[in-house]
């Protein structure tokens, strides 16, 4: 119903702003990213909502960009998550961190969020996993492991690997120091791409 509001910051607390836009002041209940990324009050901001529609009650969900909103979607689609587990799991990790969870299947790492326990968070790195190249900021054909040993057109593992990194989001100087910290550079693709990602989580 709403793709976005646009308009002036009247409030900011913790898991909601308030928007005024054409004289009427939206609720959006948003991560903890998305407030902290929000202007001051007084200024205007644009932000991608979510209607929610219940029996019992109609919320607004705001997102400081098209990805969060894309990631929290994903979120709400698997058994078991419902809108504000979704919210905490980005309120605890960014976009990026939570892409970086579930590629290296780190469990733990979405259980940091809180209702999240062990079941939910292997029910989402089982779910999501493999559609990760489908979501804004990923790769659309190198997003994942298997994807990357499947382009044969790379010229190495590093090549591909790297193009998979930059597709996840990181730049080009981020992968290619990933990369350089690894010691066997003929390792298959998928195989750097693991090590690189382990590598910037700090495992």
């Amino acid at each position: 119903m709403y793709a976005f509001i646009e308009g002036q910051v009247c409030e900011k607390s913790a898991g909601s702003i308030v928007i005024l836009a054409g004289g009427v002041g939206y609720l959006l209940n948003c991560s903890m990213s998305t407030v902290h990324a929000a202007p001051e009050t007084g200024k205007t901001m644009r932000c991608y909502t979510w209607l929610s529609v219940r029996e019992d009650a109609m919320e607004l969900f705001g997102f400081i960009n098209q990805e969060e909103k894309q990631m929290f979607l994903s979120l709400i689609g698997i058994s078991g998550v419902g809108p504000r587990m979704a919210l905490a799991l980005l309120s605890a990790l960014s976009v990026a961190d939570l892409r970086l969870a579930i590629i290296t299947e780190d469990e733990k790492a979405l259980a940091r969020a809180p209702g999240v326990g062990k079941k939910i968070a292997q029910r989402i790195v089982l779910e999501l996993k493999d559609k990760l190249g489908q979501m804004p900021g990923g790769a659309a054909a190198t997003s994942g492991p298997a994807m990357v040993a499947a382009a044969p057109s790379a010229a190495d593992g590093v090549t591909q690997a790297l193009a998979a990194l930059t597709g996840l989001g990181y730049t080009p100087a981020e992968a290619r120091d990933a990369l350089g910290r690894i010691e066997n550079k003929n390792l298959p693709a998928d195989e750097l791409l693991r090590l690189a990602l382990r590598s910037m989580a700090g495992m």
